[in-house]
């Protein structure tokens, strides 16, 4: 099965119809096999760094191919069960014309959380639970603690419908931006809050949607706004949590929402000192 993987993968390479960026991600995946790591491993990392693009209909049409083979399971993968989310999401974006297809990436403690209160916005396309801001490849959830990534949520919105301001404000009304320690029940450097923008437009929304908040907090405002690097997207369990299952949401869900307000209470209290 591994050589039959790396003839589809050398024959893409030579191939002078596909872009450079999908000819290195492939390349990697190659050097990756031939260096002993596992097929599975590889086959897992490279669906993942060609979602982004195959779930805005952007990769060529070679590659784009490719990538429903892996992500079908064709190549043992394991990614059954991804197959009809994949189908979906892909259903979803392919209405909206790239030109009015955005990203947003926000970090904001459990992303178990994080994708619900923008799931049921209009303009929302497609919301991926995942990793981002740090420096190893190919992070997993059991080991994210050491990885130096956080979770985060990718949002991608039709800013037709959907502004990127309007999203900042559902992020800031979830998270408390004061807590550098995580947030709420979720502790450590991997539940942190932090803003991953795409540009410089972005950018400035976002700092000038924080100094606004800034002014309802007596305490710092410590949420970071960075530039965003590698998302790369959580295991197939993690994805759209919430809805598979629900009464667990729902208990977790008030339960932050209780740290919430009491975040808010404690910033007015100290704000009135």
């Amino acid at each position: 099965m591994e050589q039959k993987f790396l003839n589809e993968i050398y024959n893409l390479v030579l191939d002078r119809d596909i872009r450079e960026w999908e000819r290195q991600e492939l390349l990697q995946a190659k050097q990756n096999l031939e260096s002993g790591k596992r097929e599975k491993q590889v086959i897992n990392a490279l669906e993942a760094q060609l979602r982004p693009l195959a779930l805005r209909q952007n990769l060529t049409p070679k590659v784009s191919q490719f990538y429903q083979s892996i992500s079908n399971g064709k190549f043992s993968v394991g990614l059954d069960k991804a197959v009809s989310r994949e189908t979906d999401l892909s259903s979803k974006t392919a209405k909206v014309p790239l030109e009015y297809q955005e990203r947003a990436i926000f970090a904001g403690g459990c992303f178990w959380c994080m994708v619900e209160p923008f799931d049921t916005r209009p303009g929302v396309l497609a919301i991926t639970s995942g990793f981002t801001g740090g420096e190893s490849e190919y992070p997993i959830y059991d080991t994210l603690a050491t990885s130096g990534h956080v979770e985060a949520v990718e949002i991608i919105f039709d800013n037709r419908v959907m502004s990127y301001e309007y999203l900042l404000e559902i992020y800031w009304s979830i998270i408390n931006p004061t807590d550098a320690g995580g947030q709420f029940l979720d502790r450590g450097a991997q539940y942190q809050s932090a803003i991953f923008v795409g540009n410089e437009t972005q950018r400035k929304i976002a700092e000038q949607s924080k100094q606004k908040i800034a002014k309802h907090y007596p305490l710092p405002i410590v949420t970071m706004i960075r530039d965003a690097s590698t998302f790369w997207p959580a295991e197939e369990y993690h994805q759209d949590w919430y809805k598979y299952n629900p009464k667990r949401y729902k208990i977790m869900e008030k339960a932050r929402k209780r740290y919430y307000k009491q975040s808010i209470l404690t910033n007015f209290l100290k704000r009135g000192q």
